[in-house]
Parts: C-alpha cells; sequence; structure tokens
C-alpha cells in the first residue's frame, strides 16, 4: 500500500468507553475482503441513488465498473463525488465501513488489465473481463471502470461500539 497511514480518531461522541480506533490496516483487509458494497451517487436533480454492487481494492483504492449508460454513469458525468460502504447486517459484530471520494475513470489499458485479473481473482471466472479501448468488456458488454481513493473513511465497529474517522491527505492512501 503506497503512501503514508491516514488520520486516525475515535470519536468519543459515538463510542463506547472501551472503544478503541480502528487499524486501518485491518479496514483495508476488510475492504479487500468484501464481496458486496453499496455504492451512493447522486442525481442530476440532486436527488440519491443507491445500489449494490462489486468492487475490488487495488492499489489503494476501490474500483467497480458499470455499464456507460446506467444510472450511476450517468449520475458520475455530473457529480463524480461518491460513498460506498460494506460490512455487516448484524447488531453485536463486524465492523461497517464508509468510503467517501471522487469517483475517477481508469482508462489505462496496463491498469485496467490488472483490475480485470483482480475482479477474476476475487469473484471467479464467471467475473473475467477483456480490456478493450479503454473499457472492461465482458458478458454484460462495455463497462467503464471507476477509481475511489478515500478521502475520509468511517469504521463502525460493535462489541464494542466504536466510531473511527480516517482522513487522507491527496496521495497519502
Amino acid at each position: 500500500m503506497p503512501g503514508t497511514e491516514p488520520l486516525t480518531e475515535l470519536d468519543p461522541r459515538y463510542s463506547e468507553q472501551e472503544a478503541t480506533a480502528e487499524n486501518w490496516r485491518e479496514a483495508v483487509a476488510r475492504l479487500t475482503a468484501a464481496e458486496i458494497f453499496w455504492l451512493t451517487t447522486v442525481r442530476p436533480d440532486g436527488r440519491p441513488h443507491v445500489t449494490p454492487l462489486l468492487a475490488v481494492w487495488h492499489d489503494g483504492g476501490l474500483h467497480f465498473c458499470t455499464g456507460p449508460e446506467e444510472r450511476k454513469a450517468r449520475n458520475l458525468r455530473e457529480n463524480r463525488e461518491v460513498v460506498l460502504t460494506t460490512g455487516t447486517n448484524t447488531l453485536k459484530e463486524g465492523c461497517d465501513l464508509v468510503v467517501e471520494g471522487e469517483a475517477v475513470t481508469v482508462r489505462d489499458d496496463d491498469r485496467l488489465r490488472a483490475l480485470a485479473d483482480a475482479y477474476t481473482d476475487k469473484y471467479g471466472k464467471e467475473w473475467t473481463f477483456e480490456v478493450r479501448d479503454g473499457a472492461f468488456l465482458g458478458d454484460g458488454g462495455r463497462a467503464l471502470v471507476f477509481r475511489v481513493e478515500p478521502r475520509t473513511a468511517f469504521g463502525f465497529a460493535k462489541e464494542p461500539y466504536g466510531q473511527t474517522r480516517w482522513r487522507f491527505a491527496p496521495g497519502r492512501v
């Protein structure tokens, strides 16, 4: 993981007394292992749009893909600010994670090939993509690939309850 560690803070307003700040490297391990993420984008009229999707952590950022005419891709043409969330649907175990940042289109074929391999490694051969003309090509057609480098991230621990905030300076991931 390039760069230095983020500024890490435990927010005592939302944490039990015995809670400690979550470790960013452990959060990265959770992001790497998570299978489902929820992506929040903003529609041109300002309304939120939330959808589940697959994502891979690679080289200090989360990456996802979508067809160029899907709602999330159309939203990103107007506003690249996004939130990706993952975690557990349980009350007393696990750690939910929230990553905020800007979704930047990945067009470099070498980077896209590395990401295509990461998808196959993580999700299996049914998630194999060709790389052509700065995008993924798969059974569903052409897919744009986006990278979200965390600007701010949050970890919501359970048992004990604790809220950790990680803040990143540009290029610190």
